[in-house]
Formats: structure tokens, C-alpha cells, sequence
């Protein structure tokens, strides 16, 4: 079946034409969209795509940034104001994937795939979607139903920047190095006050169809300095509530098993990964 290819110079437009039928697909960079039409995939007989500036531009925000998009890992791991997230960014493929990932093809990549979203989780980030009128919404909601969003067409990401580098936080497991795909990636944003962490958020990816909160550990953190003891009550509940996928990669009884080692490796982590 041929595949027809649809250009918009502005995302709204993009939008408009990605939300009339269910037949069309969104091209950002082509990591996901690409490997189905080369596997044939009949789902979808359109291609969509946007050429407007703003899909992949990068600003500052107030005490954040607003990410078209269309941004590409390699265009993060190349900003200097996003030193926070390199990490996240270098741990996506090589560099060829890195310089077509997009922000918006992870927030849709299905597990094992996904390490950005779950960073983006952990952060707190809200969505835009174009054609909302800017109301947004929150990353938790659109990753715990994106089938919702499966026509729609993610415009933007704001992301706070997190106040303590030593904050955020990021770790990423795999059987290759450094490019493998992840048996789990876990990312924790901490900010403290008064010496005890206030806000807790960590995130995991590959651990369930899409990256999601690990709120037992978030639980026990809160209100607790960041010392040994709070990483072993973290770390006795790291999959309390997560049922871990088996794939190819790896085995839910594994990824249960190793979780919980992982998590205090990232919590003792001082600076970046």
C-alpha cells in the first residue's frame, strides 16, 4: 500500500490534518514511524509532517524551558543550558538515533524504549498539545493513557530547571554498553529544604508498558534527608505496585530483582551520572 506524505509549514495545521483520520501517522525524526512502514505496516496509509521553526526550537521559560517537540537528543546533548539532562539524552542509541530522536516520538515509545520520557517524568514536565489553546497537560496523564493522545499532535514540553544540579538525577541499565536497550532506567528529581527532600519524584522506564512513578519509593523518601537509612526504606519498596514487563530483553522476575539495587546506586550518586 502506498504511503502518501503530507508537509504543513505550522503545527496547528499538522495538528488539524493528524486528528481527521486515524490512517495517518506523525513523522518527527522517524525512529518509530520509519521502522513501521519498512515492516509494512498497513494501519496507517498517510504521513504527516511540520516544518514550522518553533517544532524545534529551544527557549527559556521563567525557571525552566519550553522544548519544541521536534527537538532531537542530539540537539539537547549539545545545549549548554540543558546540562541536566545530557546524560539522558547520550544514553538514547548512538549518534545516529540521537540526531532524529525526538522528544515527542519518546514520549510514545513503547518499553523497552522510552528512557527520555521517564526523565521527563520525573521532572514534572507538562505537555502541550497543539490545539488545546495552551492549557497543556500534565506528562502523568498523557503517559498513563496515550492512547487518548494517539491522534494528537504534541506541540511542546516545559521542563523546570531543577534549582540543585545534584537534584536530578538519571541512570540508566542495560546488558550492551554504552547504547543497549535498557532492562530499566530510573530517574529521580530530589529538591530539598532544610536538608530533607521535599517533592520527591522518581520515575522508572521499562518497567511497565510506559515510564511510571514509583510512588511507594517517592513515599518513602519525602521529608527525610537523602542519608543511608532512606536509601534502604527506598530501596525495601523500589517495586512495590510495579508489575516489570518480560521481553527480550529481560524477564519481569529479573527486573524485579535487580531494581531495587539499581535505585540505591542512583540514590548514592553525588553530581550528574
Amino acid at each position: 500500500m502506498p504511503v502518501r506524505v503530507e508537509t504543513f509549514a505550522r503545527i496547528e495545521e499538522a495538528a488539524r490534518a493528524l486528528a481527521a483520520t486515524r490512517s495517518a501517522r506523525f513523522l518527527g525524526g522517524g525512529t518509530i514511524v520509519m521502522r513501521s512502514v519498512n515492516e509494512g505496516d498497513q494501519s496507517f496509509d498517510t504521513i504527516v509532517r511540520a516544518t514550522d521553526p518553533a517544532f524545534r526550537a529551544i527557549r527559556s521559560s521563567g525557571d525552566g524551558f519550553v522544548l519544541g517537540a521536534g527537538v532531537t537528543m542530539a540537539m539537547i546533548a549539545s545545549n549548554r543550558d540543558l546540562a541536566f539532562l545530557h546524560p539522558v539524552a547520550r544514553a538514547v542509541g548512538g549518534p545516529a538515533v540521537r540526531t532524529m530522536a525526538t522528544i515527542g516520538g519518546n514520549l510514545f515509545a513503547d518499553a523497552p524504549y522510552g528512557d527520555f520520557a521517564a526523565a521527563l517524568l520525573a521532572l514534572g514536565a507538562r505537555i502541550d498539545i497543539a490545539g488545546s489553546g495552551g492549557a497543556g497537560t500534565t506528562i502523568d496523564d498523557l503517559l498513563r493513557d496515550r492512547a487518548r493522545f494517539g491522534q494528537s499532535l504534541v506541540a511542546s514540553v516545559s521542563i523546570p530547571r531543577p534549582r540543585d544540579p545534584d537534584a536530578f538525577r538519571f541512570l540508566k541499565v542495560s546488558r550492551v554498553k554504552p547504547k543497549g536497550v535498557s532492562v530499566m532506567s530510573i530517574a529521580a528529581h530530589l529538591p530539598q529544604s532544610g536538608g530533607r527532600i521535599q517533592g520527591a519524584r522518581i520515575a522508572y522506564g521499562a518497567m511497565g508498558p510506559a515510564p511510571l512513578r514509583a510512588t511507594a519509593v517517592e513515599r518513602a523518601l519525602e521529608g527525610r534527608p537523602l542519608d543511608a537509612a532512606a536509601i534502604e526504606r527506598a530501596a525495601a519498596v523500589a517495586t512495590e505496585g510495579i508489575d516489570p514487563p518480560t521481553d527480550a530483553i529481560a524477564s519481569g522476575w529479573y527486573r524485579r530483582e535487580v531494581a531495587a539495587v539499581h535505585l540505591k546506586r542512583m540514590l548514592a550518586m553525588q553530581g550528574r551520572a
